[in-house]
């Protein structure tokens, strides 16, 4: 028999920078019955990297003769250009209006660098350190309720070829983000060789569902009845090298510089 599960959108105020997320969290938990052990507790990145003061206003940025290029070459704003320069591993390329990014090991549009839900003229970068984020997260509920949570970070990514937007999660505290069913039969006997299944981007595109992603001021949801996925410690998102993407491997075997492109220095 599968598992069945429930959903809860957590509405909470405007977030501002400084403001105490686990805090936010256990207060407004009652729109879901209060915080269960074995719950999963899913982050909007953009409402916890406002917390961590993680916005930039664009009048402040001085963009560098790379961002003017990019600005020439893909429509983009070279604020935003800077912006994406300094928070991405290394540039892949871009269409109009965005940069093909390279940040700890995911391919993503301007390294996450979103205005939406940013106070006007303003930007919000990705969270720091998104694991240590959810774990922080974590251990304040667990300290402040008792309760054994999971704690997910997610972001919301285009795919290659398809049109719209799913949740993807980009850290994890107290949840097996990735499964490994190597090993396993199919229905016809077959041993699976390569699967493992992406839980924690499956748990964040069922919570994109009641976040929204316009002005629902949704920024948390709570996943319940799948504690089987709960775990000690993090087993982290899960990415793999370029190469053994098929995507990017494709893209390297016709370029094969391309991943190297304005790589940052060490």
């Amino acid at each position: 028999m599968g598992s069945s599960f429930q959903v809860f959108g957590i509405k909470t105020k405007i977030l501002i920078p400084g403001d105490d997320m686990a805090e936010i969290i256990i207060d407004e938990s009652s729109q879901a019955g209060g915080i269960l052990d074995g719950d999963i507790i899913a982050i909007a990145e953009s409402g916890l990297a406002t917390t961590e003061d993680a916005i930039v206003r664009l009048s402040d940025v001085t963009p560098s003769e790379k961002a003017y290029e990019y600005e020439r070459m893909y429509k983009i704003d070279a604020r935003l250009a800077e912006i994406v320069i300094s928070e991405s591993d290394s540039i892949a390329g871009g269409i109009p209006g965005f940069l093909l990014s390279l940040k700890s090991g995911t391919l993503l549009p301007n390294a996450g660098v979103d205005g939406s839900n940013a106070p006007p003229g303003c930007v919000v970068t990705l969270p720091k350190d998104p694991d240590e984020s959810a774990k922080r997260i974590h251990d304040k509920i667990l300290e402040k309720t008792g309760k054994e949570t999971g704690v997910l970070v997610i972001d919301s990514r285009t795919h290659a070829m398809r049109l719209g937007c799913s949740g993807v999660a980009i850290g994890c505290y107290g949840v097996s983000a990735i499964t490994d069913e190597r090993g396993k039969k199919d229905l016809f006997g077959h041993e699976l060789e390569v699967t493992r299944l992406a839980v924690g981007d499956n748990l964040a595109s069922a919570a994109e569902l009641v976040m929204g992603e316009s002005d629902e001021c949704t920024p948390v949801a709570i996943i319940r009845g799948l504690s089987k996925y709960i775990s000690k410690g993090s087993s982290g998102v899960g990415s793999i090298e370029p190469s053994e993407c098929l995507f990017m491997g494709v893209a390297m075997n016709s370029n094969p510089a391309l991943i190297d492109r304005d790589r940052k220095t060490e």
